[in-house]
């Protein structure tokens, strides 16, 4: 009897040894599988951050790319052809089109029509209507959908921007992007599921504040992170000097702790988005400067966004690093546009004519986009 229980032991441990080495090694090697979307099932375990009931279906959507072109160019001058107005072009404003409606510092004024500053055409096998602003556009015609149907009551700038990214002009509602973070989730484990290119120049600032991109009342890990166009791409994404990776990751492992232990005692959802925080920087000092080195990219796709020449240069190289974070698994990227620092962004209540040089600092980089995208499946 002795001799059966020695062996049934001698047997289970060599069980447990042999299933437990190869069963941390498939559990090792599914992690990976999982994290490159090549594993059974991988779009559930790398959706990291979502809720675990959320979605409720499929989703068909993947990836959303958010170009915000503040103090672009006008509807009126690119795809809503007015011939009514063109007809009234320095005529007086009709008051039926004024009457009981809020006019930002013009109150008393006397107001004229003004025409489009170009002509229209229709393009594609849809026939859609394009300005000659956009000659990039008319060549993408039918891949395009225009929806002319969107209104605001918000007629200054601000208020406006909050509207179109959080549904409110009230501020503190979760943005466009955090709630689609919220929902899905990241497919990326070194780079976050929502990020912000922003840049800054001309005249003024652009006329967009961080809660454009906030999280609102969701916790703080599905806010937007912010990219810079010029230096680090991230603040302090960079080790100061004297501290190394292992350093950095051991301070990392310290925070961790102590967060976790503040955390068994006030079960805080924001302590919980602070390690996370703390975690995704870590990994971030090592995918973002990858992420925005342009050299490995083609002369032909530096030109087909307009990259190394002027004006095109500056949204050209947000765009293609869009492209870049899509491949990555961004779930949502928000490409703030801006001009090339000699030129006011917004705000053309007497320089409308400035229209077209925003119109051809942005025509080809997001003409580029599409085509980029469309050539490499990314629209499918």
């Amino acid at each position: 009897m002795q001799d059966i229980s020695r062996l049934s032991s001698l047997l289970s441990r060599r069980t447990f040894l042999r299933g437990s080495s190869l069963g941390l090694g498939n559990i090792a090697f599914s992690s990976l599988l999982a994290r490159d979307g090549f594993a059974h099932g991988a779009t559930d375990s790398i959706n990291r951050g979502a809720r675990p009931d959320l979605p409720h279906h499929p989703p068909r959507i993947k990836r959303v790319i958010f170009l915000c072109m503040a103090g672009g160019p006008s509807h009126l001058e690119t795809f809503d052809e007015k011939p009514e107005l063109a007809r009234l072009d320095g005529q007086p404003m009709p008051e039926s089109y004024t009457a009981g409606q809020p006019i930002a510092q013009l109150q008393g004024k006397e107001l004229k029509c003004q025409g489009p500053l170009t002509k229209f055409g229709r393009y594609g096998q849809s026939g859609q209507t394009i300005s000659d602003f956009l000659p990039y556009h008319q060549k993408m015609a039918d891949d395009l959908c225009v929806i002319r149907s969107m209104v605001t009551e918000q007629i200054n700038h601000d208020p406006a921007h909050t509207f179109m990214n959080t549904g409110t002009a009230i501020s503190g509602r979760p943005s466009m992007g955090s709630w689609i973070n919220y929902g899905l989730g990241s497919e990326s484990s070194n780079l976050p599921g929502f990020v912000v290119l922003t840049s800054v120049g001309g005249r003024n600032p652009q006329p967009i504040a961080s809660r454009q991109w906030g999280s609102g009342f969701l916790p703080s890990q599905f806010q937007g992170v912010e990219f810079n166009s010029t230096g680090d791409p991230v603040h302090y994404v960079s080790n100061p000097a004297g501290v190394d990776r292992n350093h950095q990751n051991a301070l990392i492992r310290t925070i961790r702790k102590l967060d976790s232990q503040r955390n068994e005692l006030v079960d805080n959802p924001e302590i919980a988005a602070r390690i996370n925080a703390y975690e995704m920087a870590f990994r971030m000092q090592a995918s973002v400067p990858e992420l925005t080195d342009l050299s490995g990219e083609s002369q032909a796709t530096l030109d087909l966004y307009g990259i190394g020449r002027k004006p095109t240069d500056d949204f050209g190289r947000q765009c293609l690093l869009a492209r870049r974070m899509a491949e990555q698994g961004v779930r949502y990227i928000q490409v703030n546009y801006a001009d090339n620092g000699n030129n006011p962004r917004w705000d053309q209540h007497s320089k409308i004519h400035l229209h077209e040089t925003h119109a051809r600092a942005t025509d080809q980089p997001v003409a580029g986009l599409l085509a980029d995208l469309k050539a490499r499946g990314l629209l499918e």
